[in-house]
């Protein structure tokens, strides 16, 4: 590790194999924390690479535990890189319920926050959610509800190793932008949120050399989701546009509309409200600009206001809350 962190201070970049080597040996508990820790911090002083971001990926991908027989439901993640600093409520946890509510099959990878209050794994824990990673009782909550939620760490001991020094660091990292594509069902499905453009060309490049339908979202003003509070890009493999919340038939909405509190119960609360149908119309309608956008990338045939109204009545009907109550009852 001295030799690597030499190289990286003097501006020096590592290929895909050193770079598979370094993960896999954090992994392994080869290297202590102020060693991980000086490694993370050059990448919040620089760009990673092509080349390192995908060596991390395979190392990642090569330690994962095996939960293949999921992929056969070919299901989508909904998924943020994490580290806007905006501190949201968890709008793509609940856009993964509504799409799973809406009849489609979701896995969703999560995390605990590292730079928000709430992360994914935050509100399902807040919810009495036991964390898994039995694929019986996974395949189950697909069967019966549409969704299962795979806790990142219990699917990779490198992310267990990193997870306190990422939650001491408190800024956003590297492992950030790996989360999204070492979902270890590897789904063919996703969308995925990013916080700035320059990452999105990375995923775009990325993508391109898989067989992946993805749609990356990334809201102008710098939230990894649809957030609606200012003109949005989506990117998939059909070209990439900019749209208005207007021209969705939306009404704009601003940051302090979407807050997620300063409490993970803050959070909680607000997750309830969605699931209740008593939210905001600003909650309620960004969680349904993000799940309308999993549908349109399950069925690019569907017109963007179709895939709205399906993500609405998934709220207002009630399918929703007997789904979440469903996949409550079979993971608590």
């Amino acid at each position: 590790m001295k030799q690597i962190l030499n190289r990286l201070f003097a501006h020096q970049y590592l290929n895909r194999d050193e770079a598979k080597e370094v993960l896999t040996k954090m992994s392994a508990g080869e290297y202590n924390d102020s060693q991980i820790a000086a490694f993370i911090s050059v990448f919040l002083m620089r760009s990673i690479t092509i080349d390192e971001f995908w060596g991390f990926a395979d190392a990642l991908l090569d330690l994962r535990t095996n939960v293949d027989q999921l992929a056969a439901y070919n299901p989508i993640d909904i998924v943020g890189t994490g580290g806007d600093n905006k501190n949201t409520f968890n709008i793509s946890t609940l856009a993964c319920f509504v799409t799973a509510a809406a009849g489609y099959k979701v896995a969703k990878h999560g995390n605990y926050g590292a730079t928000s209050v709430s992360g994914a794994s935050t509100v399902m824990e807040q919810h009495g959610v036991k964390f898994t990673n039995d694929v019986g009782k996974l395949e189950n909550s697909l069967d019966k509800t549409n969704i299962a939620f795979l806790h990142a760490p219990m699917f990779n001991n490198a992310l267990k190793v990193v997870a306190p020094i990422r939650k001491a660091l408190g800024v956003r990292t590297f492992f950030n932008m790996l989360g999204p594509v070492v979902n270890p069902i590897r789904p063919k499905r996703t969308v995925l949120g990013v916080f700035n453009l320059k990452m999105a060309r990375m995923y775009f490049y990325t993508y391109q050399q898989t067989d992946v339908d993805y749609s990356i979202v990334h809201s102008i003003d710098g939230y990894d989701e649809i957030s609606l509070t200012d003109d949005f890009k989506v990117i998939n493999k059909y070209g990439e546009n900019i749209y208005s919340p207007q021209q969705l038939g939306f009404k704009q909405c601003a940051e302090k509309d979407l807050y997620g509190g300063e409490t993970a119960v803050d959070a909680a609360r607000i997750f309830d409200s969605v699931i209740n149908n008593t939210a905001t119309d600003a909650q309620k309608n960004a969680v349904i600009a993000n799940a309308a956008t999993a549908i349109n990338t399950i069925n690019h045939n569907l017109s963007m206001a179709d895939c709205i109204a399906q993500a609405r009545e998934a709220i207002e009907s009630g399918k929703l809350k007997e789904t979440f109550m469903k996949f409550l009852a079979l993971n608590n």
